[in-house]
């Protein structure tokens, strides 16, 4: 169908450019010959627009039991946008990738999807098993230029083979600390990893069976410093025994050594040590063959994609509207009326059967009333006793030097004897005590 339309856009294309040919003698024609290359030009463009969004089904055959790994290039949907008004400009355009199952919003279970920033590219990566061999699993890829807002749409159709020397039975999954999923997913990281298995384990068939984030396994964020990776688990498989180097790790003296969250002392870590940093008391060696499959009752787990319900069924609009007065009286009102009453009785009580002085003056005897009134006349004329009554002076508040410069002499005498002063002082001694000495014009002290 799109090829027809394309045909048809040409031949149209084509008669517009003969006609302008033939009829571009006339020079009063000039004008309409260039509106015809101009809109000759716009078809065109149309054109090249329709092929360039037009993309056929990718086709893959990964097989099951490898690693499988697709990497969404962003150059290889540059071309789907326009491009930007200033040249060299397009290639920093933020495009990012969203990947699902078609009629699905989400990928299947085995098949993982990584984009760190919307300046990278995307990878889809993941292991089937045997239970997809046969199934055709088409994945729909939608880019979308952060800069136009615009999509681009093409699926990958992913046809999982089956193979007779897959899954290999000796499998080793090693913990990498210092590399990133996407980093390991490159093509010569891997290749450089399984180089160095190789060379420790010396096997015949050597494949990456499966690559798993830290995160993925319940690990933590690392913090931003330093450049730490937040680690990636890669499983190996293989066709021979394990080596006794990876053998090694299952020593008492190794395993005591990884309880008290030490290094084990691995001889062949030297051949890793270089490019990966490998968490040895992490390694996890499983023999296929001797694993022992136990039933349970549970089923088995599905594809990770809900059955088919059919379409969404909404309740009819039939239904009854609720009336909530009864519940609002209930939760509130009734509350509010009793807060109200309560209020009205404290009310009451405070203010409406208070007794008054009046009244409590009446009811108390005469007796009593002049008792309390005499109490009160003393009480207020001793108040107002010990506010005229003259007390002498500390000694640390008199003057040490008047003001010609000449030394007060103290109150008292040496040989005046404190001991004998009373302690309720009468009213001659009182004054005589807080006479102070004045001093005469000729400088001589007399009291």
């Amino acid at each position: 169908m799109e090829t027809a339309v394309v045909l048809v856009w040409l031949s149209i294309v084509l008669i517009v450019h003969a006609c302008g040919v033939t009829h571009g003698d006339d020079g009063r024609n000039s004008h309409v010959q260039h509106a015809l290359a101009l809109k000759q030009r716009t078809a065109m463009q149309d054109v090249v627009v329709i092929l360039s969004r037009s993309h056929a089904d990718r086709n893959v055959y990964p097989s099951a039991g490898v690693l499988f790994v697709h990497v969404l290039e962003r150059e290889h949907f540059k071309g789907e946008f326009p491009p930007y008004p200033k040249a060299g400009d397009s290639s920093n355009d933020p495009i990012t990738f969203n990947t699902n199952l078609m009629g699905y919003p989400d990928r299947p279970g085995w098949l993982r999807y990584i984009q760190r920033t919307s300046h990278s590219d995307g990878v889809l990566y993941g292991s089937p098993t045997a239970e997809h061999v046969g199934k055709a699993t088409v994945i729909e890829i939608t880019a979308y230029n952060r800069r136009t807002f615009e999509t681009a749409r093409h699926n990958l159709v992913i046809n999982i083979m089956s193979t007779e020397e897959f899954p290999l039975p000796y499998q080793a999954e090693f913990f990498i600390k210092n590399l990133n999923v996407e980093e390991m997913l490159a093509s010569e990281v891997l290749g450089d990893f399984l180089g160095a298995v190789k060379n420790v384990w010396q096997p015949e068939r050597l494949n990456a069976i499966n690559i798993t984030s830290a995160l993925d396994r319940g690990g933590r964020v690392p913090l931003p410093i330093n450049n730490l990776k937040e680690g990636v688990y890669v499983m190996v498989g293989a066709d021979v025994q394990f080596s006794s180097c990876l053998r090694e790790v299952e020593s008492p003296h190794n395993q005591l050594r990884c309880s008290q969250e030490m290094e084990p002392v691995i001889s062949c870590d030297k051949k890793f040590r270089a490019q990966f940093s490998i968490d040895w008391c992490k390694i996890n060696l499983v023999d296929v063959t001797k694993v022992v499959t136990i039933r349970s009752n549970r089923p088995d787990p599905g594809p990770g994609v809900l059955p088919d319900m059919g379409e969404y069924n909404p309740p009819s609009e039939a239904l009854k509207s609720r009336d909530y007065f009864a519940d609002f009286l209930i939760t509130l009102a009734v509350p509010m009326a009793v807060a109200m009453v309560l209020f009205t009785i404290l009310g009451y009580s405070m203010c409406c059967r208070r007794e008054g002085v009046d009244k409590r003056n009446m009811q108390t005897p005469d007796v009593q009333l002049m008792h309390h009134s005499s109490i009160q006349k003393s009480t207020k004329e001793l108040r107002s006793m010990s506010k005229n009554r003259e007390i002498s002076w500390p000694l640390s508040t008199l003057p040490v030097f008047s003001q010609s410069g000449e030394v007060v002499p103290p109150l008292h005498p040496d040989n005046y004897e404190t001991t004998s002063m009373p302690l309720m002082q009468t009213q001659t001694n009182l004054q005589n005590q807080i006479q102070i000495p004045q001093q005469q014009l000729s400088g001589k002290w007399y009291s």
